[in-house]
């Protein structure tokens, strides 16, 4: 007959659990937040924008701690583990970590914000996609001007033309 662990095992055994799903919910808020404070579109006030560089500079530290503090826990949990489903859960919070760590090494902004691809010009007289009351981001540079509707450039935000034979980078 096989004796039952102590109280105080099983306890410890489900702090850990807890620590684990802490540990992965802070490593994914680090990674989440700015992507999800800065969308286009969307309200960006000064303080979202503060909050979501701050994580996004931290968010490097705190997912390589999070996974660290996870590998320790993962390792503890493992060897008291027997039944298969456990061990699968374990993978299940230890792999999405590491799936954070790498995505707070890339810079998701420019995924959202990248330049318009392909860009075409039209003349005044031949915009007809453009309406009368349709707002305008003009610029003028000696003597040759260009103006972009805001409608076209306002999801990818950046636009580079050559203006007046100045390259320009239009943003918005």
């Amino acid at each position: 007959m096989q004796s039952e662990p102590p109280t105080n095992v099983i306890g410890r055994r489900w702090i850990r659990w807890i620590l684990l799903l802490i540990v992965t919910v802070i490593a994914f808020a680090a990674v989440l937040v700015p992507a999800l404070l800065i969308q286009p579109f969307k309200l960006q006030t000064p303080g979202r924008l503060n909050i979501s560089y701050s994580l996004r500079h931290w968010s490097p530290i705190i997912t390589l701690l999070a996974v660290s503090i996870a590998l320790l826990l993962v390792v503890s949990l493992w060897k008291q583990t027997h039944r298969w489903w456990r061990k699968g859960l374990l993978v299940s919070f230890f792999v999405p970590l590491l799936v954070a760590t790498w995505f707070a090494r890339q810079n998701h902004f420019e995924w959202m914000f990248n330049p318009l691809p392909n860009s075409a010009f039209a003349k005044v007289n031949e915009a007809g996609f453009v309406s009368e009351g349709d707002m305008v981001l003009a610029v003028e540079l000696n003597g040759d001007a260009a103006a972009y509707p805001i409608r076209q450039i306002a999801y990818h935000h950046v636009l580079q033309d050559m203006i007046g034979g100045i390259p320009v980078l239009v943003t918005y």
